[in-house]
């Protein structure tokens, strides 16, 4: 059960402006909200399903303790990654075949490589729950999709992108910190913490520069 509430959690805060969520938005400007979940739903079975079954395979070859400390240090990257921010590059332009499987084929292609996807590789290792986190995922997904939908199109209205970001970026940093804690010897410990809060605050103050010179998007 602590896989599947974390990985629903860990979906949805990582989903908040993210491609895939923008891409839900933009295809219920054209097609029925109801169509778009289905889409969202099949693609996302599908796409986290392989997702679960990599990050389950390698705990065969991998000792869990390394698993573990490898995805808590792929939660602080997909931490900078979130406060990066995505934007469409004409996805949502793309016509496949019926509005049902445009957008479950226009979905699954987005999926493919993304942060989400990546995120539930590395949730399927730290847990060794294929089931719950595949569950999990799929949730987390369809919740962030609706969230998308109903305030980005139903109430024409938006949260504060910036918001979203370093509160989504904020949660992923914290439980990386706690996974590093909590997975290596006390040596390797410090070493851990010390690199990645050298590479957070340089990452943070390299967009803050890009956006002062409106080159970034961190900002908005």
């Amino acid at each position: 059960m602590e896989a599947l509430i974390y990985s629903t959690i860990f979906v949805v805060l990582a989903e908040m402006g993210d491609k895939t969520q923008l891409l839900g938005m933009a295809f219920a400007t054209r097609y029925k909200a109801r169509v778009v979940l289905a889409g969202v739903f099949v693609a996302t079975l599908l796409n986290h399903l392989l997702a679960v079954a990599v990050g389950d395979y390698l705990t065969n070859y991998i000792p869990l303790r390394q698993l573990q400390l490898i995805a808590a240090l792929s939660f602080i990257v997909f931490g900078l990654w979130t406060l990066r921010g995505d934007t469409l590059e004409g996805e949502d332009q793309k016509v496949y075949f019926n509005p049902f499987w445009t957008v479950t084929i226009a979905f699954f292609i987005a999926e493919m490589g993304d942060k989400t996807q990546l995120a539930a590789v590395a949730l399927a290792a730290k847990y060794d729950s294929l089931l719950e986190v595949w569950i999990g995922t799929t949730i987390g997904m369809m919740i962030s999709n609706i969230i998308g939908i109903t305030i980005g199109v139903v109430l024409g209205k938006k949260i504060p992108e910036r918001v979203v970001k370093i509160a989504s970026a904020s949660v992923f940093i914290l439980f990386g910190y706690v996974g590093i804690w909590q997975n290596s010897s006390n040596d390797l410990r410090s070493w851990l913490i010390g690199i990645s809060t050298v590479a957070i605050l340089s990452y943070i103050l390299f967009l803050r520069y890009n956006s002062n010179r409106g080159k970034g998007n961190f900002a908005k």
